[in-house]
Parts: C-alpha cells; structure tokens; sequence
C-alpha cells in the first residue's frame, strides 16, 4: 500500500487531515521499507477550517493510489462536490483501499463505496448516516469498522486508531507500536471498542486497575482467568466488569485475549521460536488454540503472518 492518496477539499476539518499528513508522512521507527508515500490531492488551493492548504495533485489522482483517505468533513448536509465524489468513484473501481475518518464516511456512503457494508462515524452522527444511507449498516458503539479494502473510523481519536490499524496490516506490530510511541497514544485499541468510554485509560495511581493491568502484562504466560483478576483486584468479578468496562469500553475477557494476541505478534515478528513456544508465551497453552484465535482476530495463521513480517519487517535483518 506505498502511495496513500488524502482527500482534500473546501469545507473538510483539519484535525483528521493534519493528523494522517503526521502519521504517514514518515516512519518514525526506521524499520518499515518502503514506507507510504503521501499526496494529499484536491482540485486546486482549499480552506481547511482556518488553514489554507495548497495539495500536491488533482483529484484525479486518487484512482492511482493504493489507499485513499477521506477526512472528516464539517458539514454532514452540505452537498459532497461532484468532482471529489467521481474521484472517490473511480478509485475505489481502481481498487483502492477506501478509508474515511469521522463524518469522511458520508462522503463513501455518497459515492456508493459503503453499500452493503458495515461502517461508523462519529457518534453523534451515526443516525443520520443510517437514515440517509439505508444500504449501509451503521455501527455506533464501536471505534473504526474493518471490511478489509473499506475502513471507517469514529472521531477524532478513533482516527489515530484506525492509521495505526493500517500501518500494524501493513507493517507488523513492532513498527506500529514504534509509531504509538511517537504519537504518545496507546498502540493498540480493538475497532470493536466502544466510542463512548468514561474512563480511556486508568490514568490515576489510585484508579481500581492502575496495579492489576501491568501485573496482568507480566503474566500473560499464565492461564490467568476473569476470577484471578477480580481475586487480584480484591473485588467481586461483576465490579471487576464494570471497571474494565468503564476504563476500556471492553470485558477482562476481551481485554486479555488482545493482549495475548498482541504478545503473539510481538514474538511471531521478532523471535524465531516455534508457534508451540509462541502460544505458550502467549498464555494461549496450545498451537491450535494460538492459530485458531489469532486466524479469527488477525485475518491469518500465525505461520502466514510470521512470513510477511519477517520478510517485511524489522526482523527480516536478523
């Protein structure tokens, strides 16, 4: 996915547009190679809120670039341009990978490229989505919706998320991970988590899960259950719930199984041991067990995985 094309054009907001510009512009960890090369392409100079942006290409670009993104726009009911909708069209008939950030997902859902999928938005504009856009299925609870070549993120933050969703496809945790650092975000938020979240992170030293998240990265090894974590925590596993679901929009259950399959990919990139080793540094106990979640989490075998990051990826020197 070396070229990513950015959508810009009168009437879009900057954040979005910013942000994928830092994210992609550059590889931060000095690992990934190639990297992205970036265009940002609009029919001529654009007011972006209070900025002036002066693209590197015409719209028409877009239909020969391998990723294209469309960033969030301020005006859900505003017309989308004819000339950024045929763009949007002809590269998604090229094949490219179509992403939208926040409110970017009417412009998809405009040009027909959302039909027939899942998508989201940002919360507070899942329903008008869903009501102008009957053919999409429109998602509100979660962060950015995956279809494989058409990916949708919620707000703001959500679209950090979702670049560093992409960069880990394309390049491996280790270099998406490397990324989070300089960004100074989490590196890894599961798509199915929760918008709405009242807690993100524990930030307190005094938050219920301040001690008992780190010591449950220590032992990811450990066949650790929800009852040892609510027995850790000195609580009950229904108040264990309720914290976890307030500081990360997801169960213990689901949070530690991320975790695990982060660790797997972790391993599979950077150490040669078996898939046996593997799952068991894992904490998932067997190689079937490892294959058979990571497959359903991942998109492929771990083996799979292993070969096109090591061939990719930092590993592939050592």
């Amino acid at each position: 996915m070396a070229t990513v094309a950015l959508a810009a054009t009168d009437g879009m907001l900057h954040f979005e547009l910013a942000m994928a510009c830092e994210v992609f512009v550059r590889d931060p960890s000095g690992l990934a190679d190639p990297w992205y090369d970036l265009v940002v392409c609009g029919p001529g100079p654009v007011r972006v809120g209070r900025f002036g942006l002066a693209p590197d290409d015409g719209l028409d670009r877009l239909a020969r670039a391998e990723t294209v993104i469309v960033p969030s726009v301020a005006d859900i009911d505003a017309e989308v341009p004819p000339d950024l909708l045929d763009a949007v069209r002809a590269a998604h008939r090229a094949g490219a990978r179509m992403v939208s950030f926040c409110t970017g997902a009417f412009v998809l859902a405009a040009a027909g490229v959302l039909d027939g999928l899942r998508a989201t938005t940002h919360w507070a504009h899942t329903e008008a989505l869903a009501a102008r856009y009957p053919r999409v299925t429109v998602d509100p609870d979660v962060l950015y919706v995956d279809n494989g070549n058409v990916l949708a993120s919620a707000g703001k933050a959500a679209a950090i998320d979702l670049c560093l969703h992409l960069i880990r496809r394309d390049h491996g945790s280790t270099v998406a991970n490397a990324v989070a650092r300089r960004l100074v975000v989490p590196p890894h938020r599961a798509g199915g988590q929760a918008q709405f979240v009242t807690t993100p992170v524990p930030a307190r030293d005094d938050h219920p899960l301040a001690d008992l998240l780190p010591w449950v990265m220590e032992r990811l090894n450990r066949p650790l259950t929800v009852e040892d974590l609510a027995r850790r925590a000195n609580m009950s596993s229904r108040n264990l719930a309720r914290h976890f679901r307030s500081a990360t929009g997801t169960t213990p259950l689901q949070w530690l199984s991320t975790q695990r399959i982060r660790r797997a990919q972790e391993l599979l990139e950077n150490t040669d041991d078996s898939i046996d080793a593997i799952a068991e540094a894992a904490g998932m106990g067997t190689a079937t067990t490892l294959r058979r979640h990571f497959h359903r989490t991942v998109g492929v075998p771990p083996d799979a995985y292993r070969r096109t990051f090591r061939s990719a990826g930092p590993a592939a020197g050592r």
